[in-house]
């Protein structure tokens, strides 16, 4: 079939601008979600959402109680232990800040709890206590996790970049 040359042209310009609209959305997620103040959401960590077996952002008594089963599931090569590429999110490459120094997000409170040697890697009587190790992160003593005590309070961004990836600073005009 032979097109002509005006319809050739408004199909390549109709493509351009598809093209044009998805270069300006700044590429999040496909659901139009924001995060506080319009910034995205960070990305989810495998460990949250391997122990939050039912993805209702708490983590009950239930899933605490089958913790180490459920962490394991995140073991990627069998090895019996998870490292930090098992149980945390694929983050974008760090920037570095005026100061010179990269920004790296504070470490979730699970983590910590869960590492309990803080090597990086939570090993196989890591896991296995990870029942107890989560019973200790529940500050108010109701049974279940929620995301201020498995996560802990958002950082105020001091020393890292806004929600638009700006870095810290004196706001422009100081």
């Amino acid at each position: 079939m032979k097109m002509n040359m005006k319809t050739m042209l408004t199909l390549l310009a109709l493509g351009a601008s598809v093209l044009i609209v998805n270069a300006q959305d700044g590429g999040g997620p496909p659901d139009g979600s924001r995060g506080p103040g319009g910034g995205h959401h960070p990305p989810s960590l495998p460990l949250v959402t391997a122990l939050d077996t039912n993805h209702d952002g708490v983590i009950d008594s239930n899933e605490i109680a089958n913790a180490s089963a459920e962490l394991l599931t995140l073991d990627k090569n069998g090895d019996g232990m998870l490292t930090t590429n098992e149980y945390l999110p694929q983050l974008p490459p760090q920037r570095d800040n005026p100061n010179g120094h990269a920004f790296h997000p504070p470490t979730p409170l699970i983590v910590t709890a869960l590492d309990t040697n803080h090597d990086g890697v939570i090993d196989s009587n890591e896991i296995a206590n990870a029942p107890a190790a989560l019973k200790a992160l529940d500050k108010n003593g109701d049974g279940q996790l929620t995301p201020d005590e498995y996560i802990g309070p958002r950082p105020s961004n001091a020393g890292g970049p806004d929600d638009n990836g700006n870095p810290p600073g004196p706001p422009p005009g100081e």
